[in-house]
């Protein structure tokens, strides 16, 4: 019984595989966004403030961590309440965190490559708010924000969840670590989705965590 037990532990441990942390977030059809936005205030994106991290990883565990800028961006409120809003993500800053730096090189290069995020024809990401809600019952998080993610030309919603804050003239926004599957972004290296063997295979799933600070316009 005690082999049976930890063979199970082991398999569990192989299907795991390392994934990146956080809450699986679902790829939808893009929102359409046709109703202008009630707004009292006009937050500017602090570029220097915010940002987002990012992890990937192989079906052997072994993982790389980084960021990625943001350029410029927008953020509009309702009094206490977010509304709405929209950022730019450039995707030629791409920097790894994990590795020494004469080794960074040859994976940010990979990354930003045609194999991946192809950034000298997609230079820019883009994520548009569409929905805010309220929810409680988790320390974590206090809304759902709802957008539309367009990266690769391609654009789908989905659902983050954020703690979320308006007040003394600073509005700040803190995503959960989630994960996406970048294949719905046609980001297919190394991709179980395109047939690579799982010992060989790269993740399908991309953890994020965004974070963002904004101040009036």
């Amino acid at each position: 019984m005690k082999n049976v037990l930890f063979l199970a532990l082991a398999l569990f441990l192989v299907a795991c595989g390392g994934a990146p942390e956080g809450e699986k977030v679902e790829a939808q059809e893009a929102v359409e966004t046709t109703e202008t936005v009630a707004a009292s205030a006009t937050y500017a994106v602090d570029t220097g403030n915010s940002i987002i991290n990012w992890t990937g990883a192989k079906f052997t565990g072994d993982q790389h961590t980084g960021t990625i800028n943001i350029t410029e961006g927008k953020l509009m409120a309702e009094g206490s309440e977010l509304v709405g809003g929209s950022f730019v993500i450039d995707m030629n800053s791409i920097k790894n965190t994990d590795l020494p730096e004469d080794k960074q090189g040859d994976l940010v290069g990979h990354l930003t490559s045609g194999d991946f995020f192809e950034v000298e024809k997609f230079p820019t990401a883009t994520f548009e708010i569409v929905e805010v809600s309220a929810v409680s019952g988790d320390p974590n998080y206090s809304h759902n924000v709802t957008g539309n993610f367009t990266m690769k030309d391609i654009t789908k919603s989905i659902t983050i969840p954020t703690k979320l804050s308006v007040r003394d003239d600073v509005v700040k926004s803190l995503s959960t670590k989630f994960v996406i599957d970048r294949t719905e972004w046609n980001v297919m290296y190394g991709s179980t989705a395109a047939g690579a063997l799982k010992d060989k295979a790269i993740q399908d799933e991309i953890g994020l965590q965004v974070s963002l600070v904004a101040t009036p316009m």
